[in-house]
């Protein structure tokens, strides 16, 4: 019964899917043009958010590489 729900449930989702998306693919076919936003993202400068994404990234790989850096020393002095 349980398996049962899951078919239909998963059915549900594809048939909804197809339902929302079909449109969508029938004008991406039509040759209409996309519309031009341009003028919205040449206005947005992403450059210090990326800066500061990579930074976060950074400093926590160099946690990591120390964290375990001293596992490896204190395994060496344990003799493990």
């Amino acid at each position: 019964m349980r398996k049962q729900f899951f078919t239909k449930a998963k059915l549900a989702i594809v048939v909804a899917a197809a339902a929302v998306f079909a449109p969508v693919a029938q004008a991406a076919g039509s040759g209409s043009t996309a519309p031009d936003l341009s003028s919205l993202t040449n206005a947005v400068d992403f450059s210090t958010t990326i800066t500061a994404i990579l930074a976060i990234a950074g400093l926590l790989a160099g946690v990591y590489i120390s964290i375990k850096g001293i596992k490896f020393v204190l395994g060496l002095l344990k003799g493990h």
